[in-house]
């Protein structure tokens, strides 16, 4: 399935876009602050919801407008219309002008990778933004793990409201607990199940970016060592002392070596940078081979800023999206884009919130 038709109403500094695409390698050029990331952006919110740059969807709405709408239509062995609106009175996101009701529902319709600056936060940042990238990658893949995920949250609040009293009414605490150890559990087992599958893919690609170098290992980390509920009793008192959940996913991580050491304290920042490159390149190969299809993949402003080793490294999975009929959206400037690509790409011009189509 690919992106045949973007429609933005105010979005970031776009007005008013409407752009039909074919599948292949699109390119978009333009001076930095023009608009380009925009484009990326506002597809990576159609598949996730959510933006990349790790923003809340009032910092999208263009300055001065009242709310964004960014709409698309999706072609593959079916057509579909998605259409989102974002105010801060209202919100509305529909399939074919059915209103979407259930999130579990839409995440997985459209699918897409995106390789950002951002992504160096995988390896250096906190746990937080490691937990989100697995909880995607399995929202997107595993039909039942949203679902498990959002009744996880709604009851780690609840039950961390209720540590909060001044009395911890006993049989409440134990009922909450119960339900979050077996819907935690479901999350945790699809996070081991996750790890052996993404990390021979992980570490594929960076012997591609890197080669000769050093092995990568990635690792569930998970809060619960033992059994989740002896563990949550085995805190019992520390709980009520903090008054919150100790252990659970929502404190658990994936961690990456290089030759058994730990990347985030050992590794330089050429080598932080590969392994981010590396887990995104897995993240696309794993979409591609359960699903069938390529993601399409969004691609912001990371070639110019990889040497020619990391760059070639990069180029087969670009040529395996082209191959099998899929879509590459990446951001560059004129003076960086990567001649390697040859002539086989659709070349757009961006400026000043206005996408107009290159020769």
């Amino acid at each position: 399935m690919h992106l045949s038709y973007l429609r933005l109403r105010d979005f970031r500094n776009y007005q008013q876009a409407d752009q039909a695409f074919e599948p292949g390698f699109h390119l978009l050029l333009g001076q930095n602050a023009q608009g380009k990331t925009n484009i990326l952006e506002a597809i990576y919110l159609l598949a996730t919801l959510r933006s990349f740059r790790g923003v809340g969807a009032s910092q999208m709405v263009r300055h001065g407008a009242k709310g964004l709408f960014v709409g698309a239509e999706l072609r593959g062995q079916q057509r579909c219309r998605i259409r989102y609106y974002w105010s801060s009175q209202q919100r509305r996101l529909s399939v074919d002008q059915e209103p979407v009701k259930r999130l579990e529902d839409y995440l997985g319709l459209l699918r897409a990778v995106v390789f950002c600056t951002e992504d160096l936060q995988l390896i250096k940042g906190s746990p937080k933004g490691r937990r989100r990238f697995m909880d995607l990658l399995l929202a997107q893949t595993e039909p039942t793990y949203l679902h498990s995920l959002q009744q996880y949250v709604r009851l780690l609040r609840s039950r961390n409201a209720l540590l909060k009293q001044a009395r911890v009414d006993a049989g409440s605490l134990e009922a909450f607990t119960s339900q979050l150890v077996l819907h935690g559990q479901s999350l945790i087992d699809a996070r081991v199940r996750l790890i052996p599958r993404l990390a021979p893919l992980a570490q594929a690609a960076y012997r591609r970016i890197a080669p000769d170098a050093e092995t990568l290992s990635m690792e569930y980390a998970p809060s619960a060592r033992e059994d989740f509920a002896s563990e949550l009793r085995r805190v019992a008192i520390r709980e009520k002392m903090v008054k919150s959940t100790l252990i659970g996913p929502h404190r658990d991580d994936c961690l990456f070596k290089l030759n058994n050491q730990f990347v985030c304290d050992y590794g330089s920042e050429g080598q932080k940078r590969s392994v981010a490159i590396a887990l995104k390149m897995a993240q696309a190969e794993l979409l591609t081979h359960q699903m069938g299809v390529p993601p399409i993949l969004l691609i912001d402003d990371v070639m110019g800023e990889l040497d020619r080793q990391r760059r070639s490294g990069l180029l087969p999975l670009l040529e395996r999206a082209h191959h099998a009929n899929g879509q590459v959206f990446m951001t560059c400037t004129e003076e960086n884009w990567p001649r390697e690509l040859g002539r086989r790409l659709y070349r757009w011009h961006v400026q000043s919130g206005q996408l107009s189509k290159g020769h």
